[in-house]
């Protein structure tokens, strides 16, 4: 649970100016970003995964925040304005979606640097002192006050949050950093294939969690230089951090949780294995990730739904849900749901298994159909007897998509797909016959 002793609330977060880089196309999770922005993915039931940054944000005690979007980012600007558009401008607090938009010459962002350098005079004008950058699609719950507070005490120019992730995990994936004993970053490699473990701790590193602090005027100054030069990648950790680290105040600051031993909470949900397992943990009798902590609510926008629904109470039928969770306006109706993350309006006719699947937003389950370890897109109807998770060869036949570890995709355009494949044989057979 995030601290809430020594917290520098009020003059560090309002002179602090979040933007959130949502624009990313999430290209490991295959089909479930064909039609949405990585940060506009579901999660855990009710949310996207835009909504843990915004809320550590607004939680934090931070109220000017902005959000760079880009690819196909309908869907994230809708939940946006939705959940997020009741900000009241005049009382010094926003929430503003910046699209990319040729500020800056005829390309659209180029980078992560460059989503920053083509909104800073939109960043400027709010005239912040701090201006914090935070990845848009990772979830994790923090308090933001202890990093800007660090950043003042170390006299730092940019501070970069991080955390230890196993060397394995990291390699290819996450930028890794090397630290001295005062926490100042002494070397910064961008997604090396080898990363370098930590003195004393073998086999993990210090990976960037891509969230940083810099001083508005330092920043723009390291942007307009980066602008200039031809060969660069426009990226914070490619380009702007290895150039800065020899002359400049650079220091790391490790998330840590208070409120527990050992690793905090924070994960990169950017594979369908990863983002399965994430959303199954939320279902454990006890997860890291206590969504239910009044203390600190996961903002959200959620529809006016009945609550969720159970009929039929008898041996060949029982609608029932064990160890799973299940929002507002599910119906389930004579089948059984175990070790399952069922989303809104999601309907289960009779005689049907569920298990180890998450089913997004009014997915509609017909009779007899058995489905393990799957991920269920948003608004699929699956056809009555389909049996899904049992038979990789059969799921990959019907057009599914299947993770390295068995988690079975399937989305609404590959049941159209399966659809007119049934079509054809069948089709064949009266001709056949």
């Amino acid at each position: 649970m995030p601290s809430y002793a020594n917290r520098y609330i009020s003059s560090l977060t309002r002179e602090t100016y979040a933007l959130i880089l949502a624009g990313g196309r999430g290209s490991r999770l295959h089909e479930l970003t064909n039609w949405r922005a990585k940060p506009a993915v579901y999660f855990g039931g009710k949310h996207r995964i835009i909504d843990f940054p915004l809320s550590n944000c607004i939680n934090s005690g931070i109220r000017r925040v902005g959000i760079a979007t880009q690819y196909k980012s309908h869907s994230l600007i809708r939940h946006v304005n939705r959940a997020w558009g009741h900000f009241k401008k005049e009382l010094g607090e926003s929430v503003e979606i910046l699209p990319a938009s040729q500020r800056y010459g005829d390309e659209w962002y180029c980078g992560t640097a460059d989503a920053v350098f083509q909104n800073m005079d939109i960043i400027r004008h709010e005239l912040p002192k701090y201006v914090m950058i935070l990845s848009g699609d990772h979830v994790y719950r923090m308090d933001y006050g202890g990093l800007l507070a660090k950043h003042l005490e170390t006299g730092a120019d940019m501070t970069v949050c991080c955390i230890e992730v196993p060397c394995e995990e990291a390699a290819d994936t996450f930028g890794v950093m090397t630290v001295d004993e005062e926490k100042r970053v002494r070397r910064f490699d961008e997604k090396p294939a080898a990363p370098s473990s930590i003195p004393g701790k073998p086999g993990t590193c210090l990976a960037s969690m891509g969230n940083y602090v810099f001083n508005t005027e330092f920043l723009f100054e390291q942007l307009k230089k980066d602008a200039e030069n031809e060969g660069s990648g426009r990226d914070f950790g490619h380009d702007i951090i290895p150039a800065i680290i020899e002359e400049h105040n650079v220091f790391a600051f490790p998330f840590r949780d208070p409120g527990h031993e050992g690793q905090p909470y924070w994960r990169d949900v950017g594979t369908l294995d990863s983002f399965w397992e994430a959303n199954m943990e939320l279902v454990m009798p006890e997860p890291q990730l206590d969504l239910y902590d009044p203390t600190w609510p996961i903002w959200t926008y959620q529809e006016q739904l009945p609550p969720a629904k159970f009929i039929f109470d008898n041996d060949e039928r029982r609608g029932m849900a064990v160890d799973s969770t299940v929002s507002g306006g599910c119906i389930i109706s004579g089948s059984v749901v175990r070790k399952s993350l069922l989303f809104s309006n999601v309907h289960i006719r009779s005689y049907c298994e569920i298990e180890e699947s998450v089913i997004l937003p009014g997915a509609i389950i017909q009779r007899n159909c058995r489905i393990r370890r799957a991920i269920i897109d948003r608004g699929c109807e699956i056809p009555a007897g389909v049996e899904i998770g049992f038979d990789r060869k059969a799921d990959e036949e019907n057009g599914f998509r299947v993770s390295k570890k068995g988690i079975v995709l399937v989305t609404r355009d590959m049941l159209t797909e399966l659809a007119k494949k049934l079509e054809r044989q069948e089709r064949d057979k009266k001709q056949l016959a």
